[in-house]
C-alpha cells in the first residue's frame, strides 16, 4: 500500500507541471497578439491619420499681383517758402508802427520807424550844401560856356557838388537804417514792437510771411540718408483738413544734422489746398516701387532654422511654404518668391498649425 502511494505523488506532480506550462504559453501568446494589436492601433492613431484630429480653423486671403510702394513715412510741419523777420539796420526808440498783424505789404515797405531827429538835423544841414554847391557849379557851368574863368574852376565846382551829393545820399542811407522795411511781399504774421520800445539789428521785429509760396519740411533719421533722393513721390496727408497732396521731393539735405542726427527734406507747395504756415501734416515718401508683385502681411511670417515660412491653405490642410521677402512697408512685406498668384495664404490660425494640419477655413 505504501509503495502505491508513492508511485501516485511524483505522477501528480508532473501532471501539475505539465498544466502550468501550457497555462504560460498561453499567456505569452496572447500579449504577443495584444502588443502586435497595440502597435497596429497606435499606427492607425499617428501623426499620419488626420481623421482622428480636430481641424484648426483658419482664416486666408487670396495673393494677388498688385503695385507695391514702400514708403517712409514722418510728420512734417507747413512753412512758408519766404518767411522772414524785418529788423531795422540801427538801435533806437521805435516811434511809429505803420502796420498791423494780417495787413499785406510790398517788398521794401516801410513797417515802422525809429527815432532819429539827430539824423533829420545833418540831412537838413547837407541840403543846403548840397544847394549851394549846386548853384556854384551851374553858375561856373555858365561862364565857361562864355569863356570866362578856368577850366580848373569849373572841375573844382564839379567836384563839390558831386561830393556835397555823396554826402547827402550817405545821410539818407543812415536814415534809412532807422526804419523796419520789409525784405518780401508777404502778410504781416507776427508784430514784436510797439511805439517806445527799444530794438536794434536782428531783433525778431515784425514776421512777414509769403503764403502764396509754401513749403513742407521734415526730418529724416541718418539710417535713412541714401534711402530718400530728389524727386521720389510724396504723399501729403493733412488729417484736419479730410485731405491729401500728391507731390515730390524737392530737396534731400546731403549732411546730417550733428546735434539732432537727422536730415531735412523739403516739399515745394503752390498753396492750391488753402494750407497755412505752422500747419502739421504727414508725409509719405515713396522711396521703392514694384508692379504687379505678390504681397502679404509681415504678421504670417515665421522666422524658422531653414528661412522664412508661411502655411497656405492645400484643401483642407495646411501647407508650410518657404518664402524669400524683400522689401516691406507698413505691415505689408513684398514676396519674391516661393509664392504663386492666387494661393490661400492662413493669416488667422496659424500658431499652432503643422505642416499638413487638419484646417477648416472661417468665413
Amino acid at each position: 500500500m505504501k509503495r502505491l502511494i508513492l508511485l501516485l505523488i511524483p505522477a501528480m506532480i508532473f501532471a501539475s507541471c505539465g498544466s502550468n506550462t501550457g497555462k504560460v504559453a498561453d499567456l505569452d501568446k496572447l500579449k504577443k497578439e495584444r502588443s502586435e494589436l497595440d502597435q497596429k492601433i497606435k499606427a492607425l492613431e499617428g501623426p499620419g491619420n488626420d481623421s482622428t484630429k480636430k481641424a484648426t480653423p483658419v482664416s486666408v486671403i487670396d495673393v494677388e499681383p498688385t503695385d507695391f510702394v514702400s514708403t517712409i513715412n514722418v510728420q512734417s510741419q507747413i512753412t512758408g517758402d519766404q518767411n522772414t523777420y524785418a529788423s531795422s539796420q540801427a538801435p533806437g526808440i521805435v516811434n511809429n508802427v505803420l502796420v498791423h498783424t494780417g495787413e499785406r505789404v510790398t517788398k521794401g515797405q516801410v513797417l515802422a520807424t525809429l527815432d532819429f531827429a539827430g539824423m533829420e538835423q545833418q540831412i537838413e544841414g547837407q541840403q543846403a550844401q548840397l544847394t549851394l554847391a549846386k548853384t556854384v557849379y551851374e553858375k561856373q557851368k555858365t561862364l565857361w560856356a562864355q569863356n570866362i574863368g578856368t577850366e580848373v574852376q569849373l572841375l573844382k565846382a564839379k567836384a563839390d557838388y558831386e561830393s556835397a551829393q555823396s554826402q547827402q545820399a550817405g545821410l539818407i542811407a543812415q536814415k534809412n537804417m532807422y526804419r523796419v522795411i520789409s525784405p518780401i511781399a508777404g502778410v504781416v504774421d507776427q508784430m514784436n514792437l510797439k511805439i517806445g520800445d527799444a530794438t536794434a539789428p536782428g531783433a525778431l521785429s515784425i514776421r512777414v510771411v509769403n503764403t502764396d509760396k509754401l513749403k513742407a519740411e521734415a526730418n529724416l533719421g541718418e539710417n535713412y540718408l541714401g534711402k530718400v533722393k530728389t524727386g521720389n513721390s510724396v504723399m501729403l496727408i493733412f488729417p484736419d483738413l479730410n485731405d491729401s497732396l500728391k507731390t515730390t521731393l524737392a530737396y534731400v539735405a546731403e549732411a546730417v544734422d550733428p546735434n539732432s542726427r537727422a536730415f531735412l527734406v523739403q516739399v515745394k507747395l503752390d498753396n492750391k489746398h488753402n494750407l497755412h504756415p505752422n500747419m502739421s501734416c504727414i508725409m509719405k515718401i515713396g522711396n521703392y516701387e514694384s508692379k504687379n508683385t505678390l504681397t502679404v502681411p509681415i504678421s504670417v511670417i515665421q522666422k524658422t532654422s531653414k528661412g522664412e515660412m508661411l502655411y497656405v491653405a492645400d484643401g483642407n490642410k495646411a501647407k508650410a511654404v518657404y518664402i524669400k521677402t524683400g522689401a516691406n512697408s507698413n505691415g505689408i512685406v513684398e514676396v519674391l518668391s516661393g509664392l504663386s498668384a492666387g494661393d490661400k495664404v492662413i493669416t488667422a490660425g496659424f500658431e499652432d498649425l503643422d505642416d499638413g494640419a487638419p484646417i477648416t477655413t472661417m468665413q
